[in-house]
């Protein structure tokens, strides 16, 4: 990936071990096409196989974070036969939505203004979501006689509960930051001149973590929402096996022991890859 290249519709920046992933299209939001969904599986892809690589940080560069499917991207004569959404959908946004859940390092996100469609529920896939003051999160599908995607129909009813997922989904009603804070759908909303800084702390902090464990971590989460509790138990136990042969844990009890500060690498156990 070119990261010289401003007019990129991604953008990468290193920042020790974080990775820094702008959504760039500020004319059109951030709304996604073609060149933008091969930007962000090529991002994706640089912090699954670079071990340097310790957080991911996502955000949208301009007024908005993303405006979902750019529209425009799509038009076609009114005599066209319909547009086939199954195929975008099953080739672009399913496998990123995926990717971002499986990914088995940190991934925040700093939602730098209005989150819209996709856009809102890309966002809502991320471990940790910022969003400054002014933010805004809109399920806009039901304005052009859609459904949510990208996870949506998923991921709003855990966050939020079933009856305000439905309305939200229905209505299009625009949740602003703070109130999105209150719900459960995000973890916080800060003054906007405010957000990349506490953003890049965040994800520097998670760098700096027992990343592998953090990896667990997000796999026992999502694993939680379908397993019944001994299942849960079990994945646990699993884990924590896994866990505890990790050179991080090592590493902690030794500086715990020795009252200074643990430096950790994120690597796997011996004999195990990241997974």
């Amino acid at each position: 990936m070119d990261q010289s290249d401003t007019t990129a519709p991604v953008l990468t920046a290193r920042d020790g071990g974080v990775l820094v992933v702008t959504l760039n299209r500020p004319d059109k939001l951030n709304s996604f096409n073609e060149a933008m969904h091969a930007g962000v599986r090529e991002a994706l892809d640089l912090a699954e196989n670079d071990a340097s690589v310790r957080c991911l940080l996502l955000t949208g560069a301009g007024r908005g974070f993303c405006a979902g499917q750019d529209l425009s991207d799509r038009m076609s004569t009114p005599d066209a036969p319909p547009p086939d959404l199954t195929r975008t959908i099953e080739s672009n946004y399913n496998p990123l939505v995926r990717r971002l859940k499986a990914l088995p390092k940190p991934v925040v996100c700093a939602v730098n203004g209005v989150a819209a469609g996709a856009g809102a529920n890309i966002a809502l896939a991320c471990d940790i979501v910022l969003a400054a003051e002014s933010a805004k999160f809109i399920q806009a599908f039901s304005k052009i006689g859609l459904v949510p995607d990208s996870g949506g129909t998923w991921t709003l009813p855990q966050l939020v509960g079933l009856a305000r997922a439905k309305a939200l989904a229905m209505l299009a009603t625009p949740v602003p930051a703070k109130q999105a804070v209150e719900w459960g759908m995000i973890w916080q909303a800060v003054p906007d001149a405010e957000l990349m800084d506490n953003a890049l702390d965040l994800a520097r902090g998670l760098a700096d973590a027992p990343t592998y464990g953090l990896g667990l971590v997000k796999q026992a989460m999502e694993a939680a929402t379908i397993n019944d509790l001994d299942t849960q138990l079990d994945l646990e136990r699993d884990l924590q096996g896994r866990a505890g042969r990790s050179p991080d844990y090592r590493e902690g009890v030794a500086a715990f022991l020795a009252k200074r500060p643990a430096q950790f690498t994120g690597r796997a156990p011996d004999g195990e890859g990241r997974e």
